[in-house]
């Protein structure tokens, strides 16, 4: 972990819980489209698209988290065609002095959603499989709440960290 100061490590702890924060308001949207799919089961295709999407933004914004804490802690992000999946596999990892981000169950529960957001920006919405997006769909509240755990588990250790470093 290259040399960072306190104030830069609450910085970081700030960012991450913005993330957070944002990442518990898709967790409400996606229940308000669930809620319109039980009121409207005959329309029900009509909104998979749209949790679709959702789904592609809850990666997006843990991808944003793990991001943050390689560009801020261990200098940048990995390189290559392949660096979002090696990113993920370092935040599951102790590296550089700092703890892992994620568990190692959280970093393979969440290697699938990032594969799905491959395929939402690759593929129209209306050749996505509905019986995929509801599988994962039906995933996401275990995964979001492993990686909610583990995130502000890591948020604990900067701000410790942080305040061990002012001492």
């Amino acid at each position: 972990m290259r040399k960072v100061e306190p104030a830069a490590l609450r910085e970081l702890a700030a960012d991450i819980e913005t993330e957070l924060a944002r990442l518990h308001r898709l967790e409400q949207e996606i229940a308000e489209v669930q809620g319109a799919i039980a009121a409207n089961s005959k329309q029900a295709h009509l909104f998979y698209e749209n949790l679709a999407l959702k789904l592609h933004n809850f990666y997006t914004g843990c991808e944003k988290i793990l991001r943050l804490v390689a560009v801020e802690l261990n200098g940048g992000l990995p390189a290559g065609a392949d660096w979002h999946k090696r990113l993920l596999e370092r935040m599951g990892q102790a590296r550089e002095g700092r703890p892992a981000v994620l568990k190692p169950s959280t970093m393979k529960d969440l290697r699938e959603f990032l594969g799905f957001r491959h395929i939402v920006r690759n593929l129209y919405g209306f050749e996505l499989e509905a019986q995929r997006v509801a599988a994962l769909v039906e995933r996401y509240p275990l995964v979001w709440d492993a990686v909610r755990r583990d995130v502000e588990g890591f948020v604990g250790w900067l701000r410790s960290l942080a305040t061990e470093l002012s001492s």
